[in-house]
């Protein structure tokens, strides 16, 4: 193994500002190529952005073109699930940590149709189809709704992945390192907290801080007098409303799906919550643009609550008891998107700022693209092949975004 104080060691250091999806999804994909990673958070414990989020999906977005977004996403999916399978045959995920469960679509209002079958190979059109009458039933509706069946689709719970990335050999987790600004100089990054402390100093460093990233490649905007970005995240709250299953009456138990239901927010039911290891029933979450603050509101449960009403309107009355004052949860947590609804990954612009790399902007996919996004910075640093099609890889290079570019129109 390379040591901190080998010439090699040195060249393969990388700090990564930012401890939740993207961050350990980076870090992960680069210290199994053996590189010395240095993971700096401002939080004091994991799970204090969008990765506390107390559970989530994997699953593939469809459009009846197969649009770049959707062949991205389907793609991002089967990273997540291989790595997930990976960190449970080592022991660092449990089956209470994540399930292959499939996932029921229902098409409400028509959307998200399938492509046609020119555009897909035989496993893709196997993964996703039409639900089939069985599947219907089973996730409680009486008569036939427009709805797709997604195999290659997971539940997961994001901080207990997130932790299990960062158990990687290779990686050093820094909690309470708030990033203030970055500067460069001989080769090197250096990140410095607010008070002028130097954090870090590294040949290379990626920011993967989500909607902070903003405000440190602006400030390094300025203090380079370089040319302005074509880079605009959008803060993204989504509030998820959630309870103990017991709760809820013995007729609406049963009526519960035993898989994810999603189409108007989504349904996920038989998790753990965070800290209480009882089964639960997870709804949302909702979507509100440009709003920073990550906190729990009554109104919102009202809002999950007709999400659900719509999407699976049998549940309707016996939900209500759940989402009584006396026995709702919730959690609240800030993502963060751009323009054309896709991530920005490795470098901004490598002539002016050599070494810098950025992984942000997966709005609320973050749990299905961001172990392809991290696999995309290694093979980028490494020089390797890319995980996926140059022709889709170039739609997710944060060049497009950088000082230098010319604005890219969205997809």
């Amino acid at each position: 193994m390379l040591t901190p104080t080998s010439p090699e060691s040195r060249d393969r250091h990388i700090a990564v500002v930012g401890a939740g999806m993207a961050g350990a999804a980076v870090a992960a994909s680069l210290a199994q190529l053996g590189w010395l990673v240095e993971v700096l958070d401002a939080a004091p414990a994991l799970g204090a952005g969008a990765s506390g989020l107390p559970v989530g999906l994997a699953a593939p977005h469809v459009s009846q073109d197969d649009n770049v977004l959707s062949r991205i996403t389907r793609m991002g999916v089967q990273a997540t699930l291989q790595r997930a399978a990976l960190l449970t045959e080592t022991g660092f995920l449990t089956p209470a940590d994540w399930g292959l469960s499939g996932l029921f679509e229902h098409r409400v209002q028509g959307k998200r149709a399938l492509p046609s079958t020119a555009a897909l190979t035989s496993e893709e059109m196997r993964s996703s189809t039409r639900a089939s009458p069985a599947r219907t039933e089973a996730a409680g509706f009486s008569a036939p709704v427009p709805a797709l069946w997604h195999s290659q689709a997971a539940w997961l719970r994001p901080r207990p992945f997130v932790a299990a990335q960062l158990a990687t050999a290779g990686i050093t987790l820094r909690l309470g390192c708030a990033v203030h600004h970055l500067s460069q100089s001989e080769g090197h990054w250096h990140a410095w907290d607010a008070d002028g402390l130097l954090l870090t100093r590294t040949p290379q460093l990626v920011l993967a801080s989500a909607y902070e990233t903003q405000a440190l490649l602006q400030a390094l905007v300025v203090s380079d007098a370089g040319l302005p970005l074509h880079f605009s995240l959008t803060p993204l709250r989504g509030q998820v409303s959630f309870g103990a299953v017991a709760h809820l009456s013995e007729a609406t138990r049963r009526s519960l799906p035993r898989f994810p239901v999603n189409g108007h927010g989504s349904l996920i039911s038989g998790v753990a919550a965070p800290n209480d290891s009882a089964a639960h029933w997870f709804v949302g979450s909702t979507f509100e643009r440009d709003c920073t603050h990550a906190t729990v509101r009554t109104q919102d449960h009202a809002v999950n609550q007709t999400q659900l009403n719509t999407l699976l309107p049998h549940l309707a009355q016996g939900m209500a008891q759940g989402f009584s004052e006396t026995h709702i949860q919730g959690w609240a947590g800030m993502r963060c998107t751009l323009p054309d609804r896709l991530p920005a990954v490795g470098a901004l612009d490598p002539v002016r700022w050599p070494g810098l790399l950025v992984c942000t902007g997966m709005g609320a996919r973050g749990i299905s693209l961001s172990v392809l996004c991290g696999e995309l910075i290694a093979a980028e640093l490494e020089e390797n092949a890319l995980p996926l099609p140059p022709e889709l890889a170039k739609h997710m290079a944060a060049k497009r975004l950088g000082p230098s570019s010319a604005r890219t129109p969205s997809n």
